[in-house]
C-alpha cells in the first residue's frame, strides 16, 4: 500500500500532454485535476477502495473523492462509480454496496452519472473507484501550491485517525486488548470521521485558507510534503502539538513504530490546511460550525528547509512517508 515516489510519480506522469484547456493537470502533490468548460472551472477527482469494511464500503468510496474535490473549494455534485469483484462475487454484495453508494450520494446531493460493474478473475476481492465532479469559478480554486511564507500549519482532527478507526473495526479483539472494551466500540461507531466534505466547504466559504490537502495515505508526511513541494515553500513543525491520541501510542508500542511511521499514519478524513494568520480565528470558526477544533502544530517558510520540532531540537523532517496502515491492519 502507498503512493509511488515522486520520483516515479514524475517518470509516470512525464508522457502526458499539455493542453490549454486543462488548468490543472496530473501534478505531485494535487489530489485533484482541474480543466475549463465555458467560464467555470471542472474539478475532477478519482479514488479507488479496497480492504475496507463492507458495511462502510459505499460511504468511503464516495466520500474518499469527495473529498478531494471539495479540498478546492467546489461543492461535489457528480459522480461515476466503477464496482469490481472476483468472478465468485455474489451480485447481491453489489447491490448492497450500490446501496451504500446511493445513500452516500444522496447525503452529499452528489447525482450518480454513470459507471460500470463486472467480475474478473484476476481480481482477489471488492474494488471500487469514483470519480467525483464539481464547478469552482476561477477567482475562488483553491490548491495545494497556495500556502505562503507565514501561514500557519493547521491540522484538524487527530493524527492516524482512520488507522485507528479501522483497526477497531476489523481489529476487534487486538483492538479491546489494546484500548479497552469501551473505547474500541467508541471508534468502530466513528467511520464516518474519514470525510472531510463539509469542513473543507465551510473553509473555502469563509476564505480562510490559502491551501489544503487530507491526510489519506502517508498521513501528515505525505501531506505537508506535497503542499511545499507544490507551493515551493518549507515549513517547521512541532511534534508537541500534533493531536496524537492515545491509540496512536498503544498502536506504536505494539507494532514498535518509529516516529516516522507514526507521522506516516494514513488519517483520511483529516485536513492539513494553510491559514493565514490575519484570519486564523475565521478558521476556528468555519470549523467549529463543523464541530471540530483547530490545531495548529507550525507555519510555512520562505526557507525552504522542512523541520520537525522534537523535544525542543529541530531536526529534518520525514521526506518520503512510511505508512504502517496496510501492515497494522493485516497482521493477525
Amino acid at each position: 500500500m502507498g503512493k509511488l515516489s515522486g520520483k516515479d510519480l514524475r517518470d509516470l506522469l512525464s508522457c502526458i500532454k499539455k493542453d490549454p484547456r486543462v488548468i490543472l493537470p496530473p501534478t505531485l502533490g494535487h489530489d485533484f485535476g482541474v480543466h475549463k468548460i465555458g467560464d467555470k472551472y471542472l474539478v475532477v477527482a478519482s479514488d479507488p477502495c479496497s480492504g475496507v469494511p463492507d458495511e462502510w464500503f459505499g460511504f468511503l468510496l464516495v466520500n474518499y473523492a469527495a473529498s478531494d474535490v471539495a479540498l478546492s473549494g467546489a461543492k461535489p455534485e457528480f459522480c461515476t462509480i466503477n464496482l469490481l469483484g472476483p468472478l465468485s462475487t455474489d451480485p447481491k454484495l453489489f447491490k448492497k454496496i450500490m446501496g451504500q453508494i446511493c445513500q452516500a450520494a444522496d447525503e452529499l446531493q452528489i447525482a450518480i452519472v454513470r459507471g460500470h460493474t463486472g467480475t474478473y478473475d484476476s481480481l482477489n476481492g471488492l474494488v471500487g473507484v469514483a470519480t467525483v465532479y464539481g464547478s469552482a469559478d476561477a477567482g475562488k480554486l483553491i490548491t495545494s501550491g497556495g500556502a505562503k511564507p507565514g501561514d500557519l500549519v493547521m491540522f484538524t482532527k487527530s493524527l492516524g485517525l482512520e488507522t485507528v478507526t479501522n483497526f477497531a473495526l476489523t481489529k476487534k479483539e487486538l483492538a479491546r486488548e489494546l484500548f479497552g472494551h469501551t473505547r474500541q466500540r467508541e471508534l468502530a461507531k466513528i467511520v464516518r470521521s474519514q470525510s472531510c466534505v463539509r469542513e473543507a466547504i465551510h473553509l473555502a466559504e469563509e476564505k480562510a485558507v490559502h491551501a489544503m490537502h487530507d491526510s489519506t495515505e502517508g498521513g501528515l508526511v505525505a501531506a505537508l510534503n506535497e503542499i511545499a513541494e507544490a507551493s515551493g515553500t518549507g515549513f517547521k513543525v512541532d511534534l508537541q502539538k500534533i493531536l496524537m491520541p492515545k491509540e496512536v501510542l498503544s498502536l506504536q508500542n505494539h507494532f514498535k513504530l518509529s516516529i516516522k511511521q507514526v507521522l506516516s499514519m494514513s488519517s483520511t478524513g483529516n485536513i492539513l490546511a494553510a491559514v493565514d494568520p490575519n484570519v486564523k480565528e475565521r478558521a476556528v470558526a468555519a470549523l467549529k460550525q463543523c464541530g471540530l477544533d483547530a490545531c495548529f502544530i507550525g507555519e510555512f517558510t520562505e526557507n525552504k528547509e522542512r523541520l520537525l520540532i522534537r523535544s525542543g531540537k529541530e531536526t529534518p523532517f520525514p521526506d518520503e512517508p512510511n505508512d504502517p496502515y496496510a501492515f497494522i491492519l493485516e497482521t493477525n
